[in-house]
């Protein structure tokens, strides 16, 4: 575990010094393990969210974006498609849909646990009951996102809950018996590299098995694209560096934007650059494309499908698995 010093320090170092200390070491530690990374297949459910959160493009106040929900037996179908393509591992995300209620979701994960996925849910903040419940359905894993450690700069950004609501969520799916997948957005429009250290040290602390972290991509009609641009990509291989080595066993987002986000989360050389920096994980979406589109956390997130992630494991010479 690094300290808070340490990890400012490794933020602003020059970039070859980075790659040489820290860049380089957590390569080799992944692949020390095996050099594997790792494909999950990823429904994005439903776009309609109850949520202002300032940053996401799916926020209730984003009018111009159609909105889409999927019944439980399409997802069903998507799911046979994943396994049909040979995934063992399903993403379930979607926003905090006020309409679509708790059974649809249970049956979801009921039905792909029982083709033998192992399955991830990101779907918002539920009692902890419920948690229980997922977890008894056949959920593996859970996404609750703290975002940002700064409670301040949390509830100012997601005004339709609270740092300690947030919080809340994570301490109860832990208590779930589920998996804990957490993380920050890296670099968003005012964050400072105080926060940002703070934001790593609180994701290795919570000894998450995924870290979804990525740099902040502005997204039409958000508040928060209007105070400033894009958040930096060679802060973000950074983070993924420290974590590895903070975090050796954990799953981290090989997903990454490039310089053209055109290219979205499969731009290739932003893909390869997070590989080699020890990212391990990329998506393949399984929506097909007007509804892939319409999923619009940000702009451009142009997720692809098994064909990319057969190509970055080509290409960076990693072992491709699915399973």
């Amino acid at each position: 575990m690094f300290t808070k010093q340490e990890i400012l320090d490794a933020l602003a170092m020059p970039w070859p010094a980075f790659q040489a200390a820290f860049a380089a070491p957590a390569k080799a530690a992944w692949r020390a393990r095996g050099d594997v990374m790792q494909g999950v297949a990823m429904i994005g459910f439903s776009n309609v969210c109850r949520n202002q959160c300032l940053y996401c493009g799916m926020r209730a106040g984003n009018t111009a974006l159609p909105r889409y929900r999927l019944t439980a037996s399409q997802v069903r179908e998507l799911a046979q498609g994943a396994r049909q393509q040979g995934f063992g591992r399903l993403f379930l995300i979607s926003g905090e849909d006020p309409r679509h209620n708790f059974a649809p979701l249970l049956e979801m994960v009921a039905a792909a646990a029982g083709m033998g996925l192992r399955l991830t849910l990101a779907c918002g903040e539920y009692e902890p009951a419920q948690y229980q419940e997922l977890k008894a359905a056949g959920a593996a894993e859970y996404v609750v996102k703290f975002e940002m450690s700064n409670p301040a700069s949390f509830n100012r950004l997601n005004p339709s809950t609270s740092f300690a609501a947030r919080m809340a969520a994570i301490e109860a799916v832990q208590r779930s018996g589920m998996l804990l997948a957490s993380g920050n957005i890296i670099d968003w429009p005012g964050q400072t590299l105080d926060e940002l250290a703070e934001d790593i040290l609180l994701t290795a602390r919570l000894q998450v098995s995924w870290a979804p972290v990525v740099p902040y991509l502005p997204a039409a009609n958000t508040p928060l694209a209007q105070e400033g641009g894009r958040g930096s990509v060679e802060l973000a291989l950074r983070e993924i560096a420290l974590l590895r080595l903070m975090l050796p066993q954990a799953d981290i987002t090989g997903g990454q934007p490039g310089e053209d986000m055109r290219n979205g989360f499969s731009d290739r050389q932003g893909n390869l650059n997070a590989l080699a920096a020890g990212a391990n994980v990329l998506f393949a979406d399984l929506l097909p494309a007007p509804l892939a589109d319409d999923f619009r956390v940000t702009d451009h997130r142009a997720v692809q499908g098994l064909a990319h992630l057969q190509e970055m494991a080509a290409l960076s010479g990693m072992q491709l698995r699915l399973d």
